[in-house]
């Protein structure tokens, strides 16, 4: 199952907050059908990647409630929180950088937190895109819900792409293989993306 984490509604749809949507709206692409209104105040869709069954999954509450459709679908399909991939934005990583764990916290990200609550557990991967820290005074909560500016579009446009590949990775290879794949630091980061 892959989550991406956004808000609902047309006034949200380019906003920073919403990359991990633009992830899943990818992936439904690359298997050539749209997401449907589903159980568990979600929209979603079935369908297989390079072989393996997949449920896409966009909650269509806001941000800090999308635990209800990632539990609600985890427990009614029975799977291990390692089957769960949640993509979605990061502050702390720069700009257009991707990172792929598994656990932890939810770093003052009011929809993993929600995540976290919901299932009872930090034990699911994470596909990490980086936003960028906001402006010298600028509020987070404001930072996030801003669209990207012309001069970060292109960059935002290539790593979502990347980051719909490496949950394809992810289901392909595994979480090793995707980590050693995508994690990469620094300035060979830049270059590739």
């Amino acid at each position: 199952m892959v989550v991406g984490l956004g808000n609902p509604g047309q006034e949200y749809e380019s906003s920073r907050h919403n990359v991990g949507f633009r992830v899943v709206d990818i992936l439904a692409g690359r298997i050539g059908m749209a997401l449907g209104r589903g159980r568990h105040r979600s929209l979603v869709l079935r369908g297989s990647l390079h072989g393996v069954e997949t449920l896409l999954v966009k909650p269509t509450t806001f941000m800090n409630e999308s635990g209800f459709a990632a539990a609600g679908w985890q427990q009614a399909l029975h799977l291990d929180l390692r089957q769960m991939i949640v993509v979605h934005d990061d502050l702390d990583l720069p700009l257009s950088q991707l990172r792929i764990k598994i656990g932890g916290g939810h770093g003052g990200h009011r929809g993993v937190r929600s995540v976290l609550e919901a299932i009872g557990s930090p034990d699911f991967v994470r596909v990490k895109i980086g936003i960028g820290r906001p402006r010298e005074g600028q509020e987070a909560a404001r930072h996030v819900l801003e669209p990207f500016d012309e001069r970060e579009d292109d960059a935002i446009q290539v790593v979502v792409q990347r980051a719909a590949d490496a949950v394809e990775t992810l289901l392909q290879g595994g979480l090793e293989v995707a980590m050693n794949q995508y994690n990469v630091r620094g300035a060979s980061q830049a270059r590739m993306v």
